[in-house]
């Protein structure tokens, strides 16, 4: 198994405490979700969570970075940003920020088809 199948497998395992969280492997990382609305993202071994004005300056005080890629020389970033390293050793952290993330997967409407 590929060391980025086994992390996403240990943060679905430590999602749980927030719901029934699956993941899906997508653009080479894997999206996680909870009641069809993808709320997290890992790639390049990173786990990044959703978040939205009311959640922003959260990840910003932690000096946390936005998920961006390389398009045409331009750098994209998308509305997910770092979550703490902190989050991949202690459930409590974990479920602190992936309610913070979840609440604004919820706050943005946009439901995910999930195969």
């Amino acid at each position: 198994m590929s060391k980025n199948k086994e992390l996403a497998n240990h943060i679905t395992e430590m999602l749980q405490s927030i719901g029934p969280v699956s993941s899906r492997a997508m653009f080479g990382g894997h999206g996680f979700f909870l009641d069809g609305l993808m709320f997290g993202l890992l790639a390049f071994n990173t786990l990044y969570f959703k978040a939205d004005k009311e959640s922003l300056n959260d990840f910003k005080e932690e000096g946390l970075e936005p998920f961006g890629y390389n398009k045409n020389g331009k750098i994209i970033t998308m509305s997910y940003y770092q979550a703490p390293e902190e989050a991949l050793e202690s459930i409590e952290v974990m479920q602190t920020w992936a309610n913070k993330a979840y609440a604004a997967a919820l706050r943005s409407g946009k439901k995910t088809k999930q195969r």
